[in-house]
């Protein structure tokens, strides 16, 4: 039996931390793909990029920039939640302030974003990528913000999933650590050491448009991507 299923083309795409590492290496992705990629940052990403500067850490805020977004671009067929921060320590010594923003940025931002989006996903019966962590996988000690935020955006994945099943697809992305800035400004202790392995954000940028394009009908539900001696997993 011969299947009808053809892989979807890349439309616009709508990118949260584009400016910078997994968000920029999506936001090359797309447009070498021949897409439209569009950013919701609060850096401008690199020239020539549709963007909107924005705070994910507030809701409404990250609501109205998704609409100024499609003002300028118009009806995305995907996004991708790539924004994400971090507050290292133990529990005790996090200002709460600090460790509450981790939760908006990685959570509630995420969250504002895909709701403001839905409308025009449904219309271009269109994929939402979410962006977990192995973090989300299980917890290590001086991340309890980090894994609090990334182990709610898999569950919140998981039931969007099944409430948007045959209307929007829903992929959560689960990736190693990688090269890029999210690192950078961390004290020696929190740093990966000489010897870790981490992946080119290139390649997991080239998984996200693996699920962007599925055939309608057909989605992949969670992906882990890593380099081959990650050590975050199992």
């Amino acid at each position: 039996m011969t299947s009808t299923l053809t892989p979807r083309t890349i439309g616009t795409v709508v990118v949260t931390g584009g400016s910078s590492g997994l968000g920029a290496a999506v936001v090359e992705a797309v447009a070498a793909a021949g897409g439209t990629p569009a950013v919701l940052d609060r850096v401008a990403p690199r020239d020539g990029v549709a963007h909107v500067l924005v705070d994910l850490s507030d809701s409404t805020a990250a609501a109205r920039a998704l609409e100024e977004l499609v003002d300028q671009v118009g009806a995305p067929s995907g996004l991708v939640t790539a924004a994400g921060i971090d507050a290292c320590g133990p529990l005790s010594k996090i200002d709460t302030e600090d460790w509450e923003r981790v939760v908006r940025v990685n959570l509630f931002g995420t969250v504002a974003v895909v709701r403001a989006c839905l409308p025009y996903l449904e219309q271009t019966n269109g994929t939402v990528v979410t962006v977990a962590s192995t973090l989300a996988l299980r917890g290590v000690s001086d991340a309890t913000a980090y894994c609090a935020s990334k182990f709610a955006v898999r569950g919140f994945s998981q039931a969007l999933a099944a409430e948007l099943a045959g209307r929007v697809g829903v992929t959560l992305l689960v990736p190693g650590g990688m090269h890029t800035p999210f690192f950078d400004g961390r004290s020696e202790q929190y740093r990966p050491g000489p010897d870790a392995q981490l992946n080119d954000p290139a390649a997991t940028a080239g998984a996200v448009l693996t699920a962007l394009t599925q055939p309608v009908g057909s989605e992949i539900r969670e992906m882990l991507v890593m380099a081959s001696g990650e050590s975050s997993w199992p």
